[in-house]
C-alpha cells in the first residue's frame, strides 16, 4: 500500500476521488482440485413469458414495462428488496435525468417513480430551476449534488425505504410474479438460445422456463455463463471501476456542515488533509434526502474485481473499518457531526463495473463527438458536459452477440469504457431496463426472437409509456402524430 492514496478528479466536476486500496494484499492459495457434481432432475418452478433476472433499477423497470404490454412476467431477486444499488446500495443520489438545457431526457419509468414517491422522500431542485445558470442557485445546489458545470440539473437524493416500498407496489399493481431470496446461478440453453434459468433458494435448486430472458444482474452473470463475450477494460481517470460499501451517519447537521465547506475553504481543506493523514482513504459526505443524515458513497476503492468473491469480501471488510473510523473523526472534528452515529452500512456492496457484454451496436466515445442518433434508438442519456449533445442509445446495445432469446440491460449494457462512466448510473439503468422490458414483451407476445423485433415497434411503445426519444426518432416512429403537432 502506498503512503498516500492515488487521487483522480472525475469528469462530473464533483471532486470525487479514487483510492487504490488493493496494493500489497495477500491471498491464501486456492487448491488445484475439482469436485464432480452428480447429474439430477431439477423441478420447474414456473413457466413465464418474460423472465427478468435481478431486481435492481434496470430489472424493476424492465419487469414493469413488459407487464404493461400484457406479458406474464417473473422477476427473480437475490435480496429481500427491490431497487438494487439505488436502495440496498445506498446510491440514493440519483444522477442527472435532465440535459444541459433542463429537459428531462431520462423519463418514462424514471418520471413515474418521482411522480409517485412521497414529497418528503425527495430532495432536489424544483422543475423551474432545471437548466438554470444563475450563480446563487447553482451554488446552493452544487452542495446538494444537483448542479454541475454551472448548470442546475434534475439529480435528486431520495429515501431508499420509500423507493423499496414503491417498487414492490409496482410489482403488485402490474401482477408481476416476484421471487425474492433467490439467486439465479445458470442459464438454461437450447443450443445458443436461452430458454430460462436455474436458481437457488432455501428450497434448493429449481428452474424457470421463459420465452425471453432479460439479464439485469448488473454483471451480465447469465449472459457470461451462456458464453457471451464481454469487455472489462476501464477508464482509469473515472470512478466507474471502483467498489465500496456506502454508509449513512445519522444525528448530523448537514446545513451546518455545508456552511462550513462553503465559507471556510481553508478549514475544510485542512480537515480533509488531517483525515487522509490518519486513514489514507478519506471521504466527504453528500446531502441525503434530509438534513440530519449524511451520505458517504466512498471511499471508492480501486484494484478490486466485482466478480471475485475474495475481492468482494475484502472490500466489505475495508469499507466497514473505514466507516467506523470516519465516524470517529467526523464526530470529534467536523462541524455538524458532534452527535453523529452510524445509521446504516449498505446491505449491498457498491459495484460500479465488472463486465460489459459484446453486442452488434454499442455506445462509444466517438459517438459523443459525432452526435450520432441511432435509427434503432431506445433511449437518450445526458452527456458528461455541455460541449456534447445528448447520447443516443441503440437497441443493438441490448442484444448480446451470439445469443438468442436473451436481452441485457443495466450497468453491463454494451458500450466502451468511457461511455460506461455514465451508462452505469441509476437513471440510465431505468432507461435501458424499460427498453429491454418492452422489447422482451413484444418478442414473447409475437413468438419471435428479440433480435427480430422491429425497433420502430419498440420506439412507439416506449413513447406510449412516456419515455423520451430524439426528435428525429419520434418523427420516424410516429410520423402522423409529429405532423399533427
Amino acid at each position: 500500500m502506498t503512503d498516500q492514496p492515488s487521487i483522480n478528479s472525475v469528469s462530473e466536476g464533483m471532486g470525487l476521488e479514487i483510492f487504490d486500496g488493493a496494493q500489497g494484499r495477500q491471498r491464501r492459495p486456492r487448491p488445484a482440485l475439482t469436485h464432480r457434481e452428480a447429474a439430477r432432475e431439477i423441478p420447474v418452478f414456473s413457466e413465464t413469458d418474460v423472465l427478468v433476472i435481478g431486481g435492481g433499477p434496470s430489472g424493476t423497470s424492465a419487469a414493469v414495462a413488459a407487464a404493461k404490454l400484457g406479458a406474464d412476467v417473473t422477476l427473480v431477486e437475490r435480496y429481500n428488496h427491490l431497487g438494487g444499488l439505488s436502495t440496498g446500495g445506498l446510491v440514493i443520489w440519483i444522477d442527472r435525468m435532465s440535459d444541459w438545457s433542463g429537459t428531462q431526457v431520462i423519463s418514462g419509468f424514471a418520471r413515474d417513480v418521482f411522480d409517485r414517491l412521497p414529497k418528503e422522500a425527495v430532495l432536489g431542485p424544483p422543475r423551474s430551476e432545471w437548466g438554470s445558470k444563475d450563480a446563487a442557485i447553482t451554488d446552493y445546489w452544487s452542495y446538494r449534488s444537483a448542479a454541475f458545470q454551472g448548470v442546475v440539473t434534475w439529480s435528486p437524493t431520495i429515501d431508499p425505504e420509500a423507493l423499496k416500498t414503491l417498487s414492490m407496489q409496482m410489482m403488485v399493481e402490474n401482477k408481476i410474479r416476484l421471487v425474492l431470496h433467490a439467486l439465479a446461478v445458470e442459464p438454461i440453453m437450447d443450443g445458443n438460445v436461452m430458454t430460462g434459468a436455474i436458481f437457488e433458494s432455501k428450497e434448493g435448486r429449481q428452474a424457470i422456463r421463459a420465452k425471453v430472458v432479460i439479464d439485469t444482474t448488473g454483471d451480465a452473470d447469465m449472459l457470461a455463463r451462456a458464453g457471451a463475450k464481454s469487455d472489462s477494460d476501464i477508464d482509469t481517470s473515472d470512478i466507474h471501476h471502483c467498489i465500496n460499501t456506502a454508509f449513512m451517519l445519522g444525528g448530523v447537521d448537514m446545513e451546518r456542515w455545508t456552511e462550513f465547506r462553503r465559507t471556510n475553504s481553508a478549514g475544510f481543506a485542512d480537515f480533509m488533509k488531517r483525515g487522509r493523514d490518519r486513514l489514507k482513504f478519506f471521504e466527504k459526505p453528500f446531502f441525503s434526502w434530509r438534513s440530519d443524515i449524511g451520505l458517504f458513497m466512498g471511499p471508492r476503492l480501486s484494484g478490486y474485481s466485482a466478480i471475485d468473491v475474495e475481492d468482494l469480501t475484502e472490500v466489505e471488510l475495508k469499507s466497514r473499518q473505514l466507516a467506523v473510523k470516519h465516524l470517529e473523526i467526523y464526530r470529534t472534528e467536523a462541524p455538524g457531526f458532534e452527535n453523529a452515529f452510524l445509521l446504516l452500512g449498505a446491505p449491498q456492496v457498491g459495484v460500479r463495473h465488472s463486465r460489459r457484454f459484446a453486442a452488434e451496436r454499442m455506445v462509444t466515445r466517438k459517438q459523443w463527438d459525432e452526435g450520432t442518433v441511432w435509427d434503432d434508438e431506445v433511449g437518450v442519456s445526458t452527456s458528461l458536459a455541455p460541449k456534447w449533445k445528448n447520447i443516443s442509445v441503440p437497441y443493438g446495445s441490448l442484444l448480446p452477440s451470439g445469443l438468442e432469446g436473451a436481452l441485457g440491460a443495466g450497468r453491463h449494457v454494451a458500450c466502451d469504457a468511457s461511455s460506461h462512466t455514465f451508462l452505469r448510473e441509476v437513471p440510465q439503468c431505468w432507461m435501458t431496463g424499460q427498453a429491454a422490458g418492452v422489447a422482451g414483451a413484444l418478442a414473447a407476445n409475437a413468438g419471435i426472437a428479440p433480435r427480430r423485433v422491429e425497433p420502430r415497434a419498440i420506439q412507439r411503445e416506449l413513447l406510449r409509456q412516456g419515455a423520451y426519444l430524439s426528435p428525429s426518432i419520434v418523427a420516424a416512429a410516429e410520423p402522423t402524430a409529429s405532423a399533427a403537432e
